[in-house]
């Protein structure tokens, strides 16, 4: 997988990729999280700026997944990973992962973090394949709390939703 940061010209199709990587929810019965909007240009042009916006590239150099990462309570966490389903199960989204690992670790940051469903089997599953573990208690640090809260607030049901951690090596 080649990847590289976001140019500000893909920001759309960076949007376009997220829309698309909701529909398999719609599938599962979750219409409304395949319904969610995407995140917004702003947040994504301040996310390109910095380099935390990293793309995944076809052989023409064309986006077909993203993360965005941002700093939670010393750690890199992933605010959204996505692939276009068209190009599912590649390891995309595992090697979007290990790239956000290397980000942390030149960063001298100590793991990954993420929020994500625990029973949707490209979520929590999958991210337990990818290193990570669900995090309990005590071991749910302040902004990760917070940011379950504003998912549940959001509507996304706070039973289902967890918070897991993979080490940087």
């Amino acid at each position: 997988m080649r990847s590289r940061t976001a140019r500000a010209e893909e920001l759309t199709e960076v949007q376009r990729i997220e829309v698309a990587s909701g529909a398999p929810f719609r599938e599962i019965g979750m219409s409304d999280v395949a319904d969610m909007p995407p995140l917004p240009l702003d947040v994504l042009a301040v996310a390109q700026r910095d380099g935390r916006l990293r793309v995944a590239l076809d052989g023409a150099d064309r986006p077909v997944g993203f993360a965005v990462l941002d700093l939670v309570d010393g750690c890199a966490h992933v605010q959204q990973l996505s692939v276009d389903p068209a190009y599912a199960r590649r390891g995309i989204g595992r090697g979007l992962l290990d790239e956000a690992a290397g980000w942390a670790a030149g960063r001298g940051l100590p793991g990954l973090t993420l929020t994500t469903f625990r029973s949707v089997p490209w979520n929590g599953p999958y991210y337990v394949r990818c290193g990570f573990r669900e995090l309990t208690g005590a071991e749910v640090t302040p902004g990760l709390a917070g940011l379950l809260a504003a998912e549940a607030a959001l509507g996304l049901d706070p039973a289902d939703r967890i918070a897991m951690r993979r080490p940087v090596d």
